[in-house]
């Protein structure tokens, strides 16, 4: 189980089709759970600390976070698959995060052990979760060996 924590309420309704789509199409262990978080009232710096306190919360010792972040390292489908299979081999908990309009605070950086773009452009944080839903399946048929990932 992938647990994907997001700041926000509820996904947008132009997309729910589209995520439940994909969500639905997902196996163990790659079926997720969404765990959304209310925005912070707060600005910038400030609402950066206050949604990174409830983030943090969220996220036990012995789980593997993957933070996404426009700043991160850009890796492939086929090494997001690679990266979300160590974990599952090593049986840890995967957690996936997606901040708010102001990002993380350090704290957060420093706690995941992968920090990833999903590509160099900001995305409104309603399509983050559609891409992540689509990469998740994309990564469980790399790794299934379905026929949904072309090479």
């Amino acid at each position: 189980m992938i647990k994907i924590l997001a700041i926000g309420l509820r996904h947008d309704k132009d997309l729910v089709a589209s995520i439940e789509n994909y969500q639905k199409r997902l196996r163990a262990p790659y079926n997720i759970t969404w765990q959304l978080l209310v925005n912070s009232k707060k600005q910038n710096n400030e609402a950066r600390i206050d949604e990174t306190d409830q983030l943090m919360k969220q996220i036990k010792d012995d789980e593997t976070v993957i933070l996404l972040d426009e700043r991160g390292i850009m890796i492939s489908s086929v090494q997001l698959a690679q990266a979300l299979n160590v974990s599952f081999n090593q049986s840890k908990k995967i957690t996936i995060v997606i901040g708010g309009a102001y990002g993380v605070s350090p704290a957060l950086h420093s706690r995941a052990q992968h920090v990833v773009a999903l590509s160099r452009l900001v995305f409104p944080h309603q399509i983050v979760r559609l891409l992540v839903a689509e990469q998740l399946y994309r990564a469980q048929e790399i790794n299934f060996g379905g026929m949904y990932h072309h090479r």
